[in-house]
């Protein structure tokens, strides 16, 4: 239910995050400082990983899983990737 549209903006938002790789996992920023280190390819933390993932999608590590996840929250949050913070500057 996405366009393809999307894609440049999705592999800009991964390259950035995690530089393409599904098992990092960040545990300097201020998420990791509270216990939710960003992980994975999209770089979601825990809790926005579980409100957004798709149904049976369960592995965070999983980069198909992670990005629908991040898909789900960039929708609800931003209505389009050419509308998140990164890609607009």
């Amino acid at each position: 239910g996405t366009s393809m549209s999307w894609l440049p903006g999705l592999m800009t938002i991964a390259q950035h995050e995690s530089n393409g790789n599904p098992r990092a996992i960040n545990l300097w920023d201020s998420n990791a400082k509270k216990g939710t280190p960003s992980k994975g390819l999209m770089q979601t933390i825990g809790p926005t990983f579980n409100s957004n993932k798709g149904k049976g999608m369960n592995d965070i590590w999983n980069p198909i899983h992670n990005a629908v996840a991040a898909i789900n929250y960039i929708k609800g949050r931003y209505g389009s990737v050419f509308n998140t913070p990164g890609l607009r500057s």
